[in-house]
């Protein structure tokens, strides 16, 4: 059987060195080998037990609760019309050992459902937030877009919406987003973080229980406004003044605020309050793609230690020590097999350390790696 294998990258503190340091061999089930601090993982091929009579569309996002109750988000219009029937509800939660213990969502009376299911988050009191960017990269079917963010219930029902689909009026909207990519509630403030990033280009800030809205900022902390262009060429050594694409926020226990500036390969990181601290990009291979950072977990230890990063460019995970933002590993490479990804797109980590992907457009998947023991 040939092995699959993920590539490990060596790094600085002044600077991300490029170069290949190791190679971290699979088994058949997908276990990587322990190597310099990275953890390692071996993947659950059974998880997660979807019903056989259902089936999954892009599987966008995945979000785990205060039980380590995995939820996972996917969008049932991605599913080509033969097989639309089935279709499973695009929230499901899933227990450890993937058993499914309830789904629910789509569109319903008094709220705007997205169009275009994105990203899915569980808040400390075990309340479900969704983010949609219908509109892009084409127009929705009534040209609308998904303007807004959704909270409900653990059973599905509604809580609140922030916004409405259609009435943004762009960056210095204050009521409305305009197709979100996530959504981060921290309990230490009760504030929600928009990763404000498909039709905007900013993080914005809101009351999470009320709605109201707080504050926002834009690349480096700077005034939001429309960027010249995504993937546009540096205008400098810190890379554009404005955001590309934001595409995930999350915010750790110590109050650092972390940004996923998609078309940019780079990782932005702020005080809660907006200021800029620093940022990193993700460094590749001769020959590989340049990196994509997507989505973000940290490791469970209290000081979070580990900041795993989403690189939908080479498609792994990219491991980074959260304090020096040193890039000192990587996990997976692209496949279809255990283990490997295809295209990943969102994580999240549990109390246990192991790790959940959601990949969309080719595998359509969850996966689960189970944290191993060091050796």
């Amino acid at each position: 059987m040939r092995m699959p294998t993920a590539r490990l990258f060596s790094t600085t503190a002044a600077a991300i060195m490029a170069a290949l340091a190791l190679v971290l061999a699979f088994t058949g089930t997908g276990t990587a080998q322990q190597q310099g601090g990275v953890p390692t993982f071996e993947v659950d091929p059974d998880w997660p037990q979807v019903p056989d009579n259902w089936v999954l569309g892009e599987v966008t996002s995945i979000a785990v609760d205060s039980e380590d109750d995995i939820w996972v988000l996917h969008r049932p219009r991605s599913i080509p019309e033969a097989q639309r029937a089935q279709a499973a509800p695009p929230v499901l939660e899933f227990d450890a050992e993937g058993r499914l213990l309830r789904s629910w969502g789509g569109p319903g009376d008094g709220f705007d459902w997205p169009e275009r299911e994105h990203g899915i988050q569980i808040d400390a009191a075990g309340h479900v937030w969704i983010t949609g960017n219908g509109g892009w990269p084409k127009p929705s079917p009534d040209g609308s877009t998904d303007d807004m963010v959704l909270e409900f219930t653990a059973d599905g029902t509604l809580v609140k919406q922030i916004g409405r689909r259609g009435a943004s009026i762009g960056n210095a909207d204050r009521g409305n987003v305009h197709q979100p990519g996530d959504a981060f509630v921290h309990a230490k403030t009760g504030e929600l973080f928009v990763a404000d990033g498909y039709g905007n280009n900013r993080v914005i800030v809101f009351d999470a229980a009320t709605g109201a809205f707080k504050r926002m900022w834009g690349a480096f902390g700077n005034t939001p406004e429309a960027p010249a262009g995504r993937g546009a060429a540096p205008a400098g050594p810190d890379g554009p003044p404005q955001f590309g694409l934001v595409h995930a926020v999350k915010v750790s226990n110590d109050d650092v605020v972390y940004v996923a500036d998609r078309s940019n390969n780079r990782i932005q990181t702020f005080t809660v309050e907006g200021t800029y601290l620093r940022q990193v990009s993700i460094a590749t291979g001769e020959g590989e793609p340049a990196g994509v950072p997507a989505g973000f977990a940290f490791s469970p230890d209290p000081g979070q230690r580990l900041l795993y990063v989403v690189d939908s460019g080479p498609m792994r995970i990219v491991v980074f020590d959260r304090q020096s933002l040193a890039q000192i590993g990587a996990i997976g490479m692209r496949g279809a097999g255990p283990g490997e990804f295809d295209i990943v797109h969102h994580m999240a980590a549990d109390s246990k350390g192991n790790l959940y992907t959601a990949e969309i457009v080719n595998n359509r998947r969850a996966q689960r790696l189970v944290l191993q023991p060091a050796r």
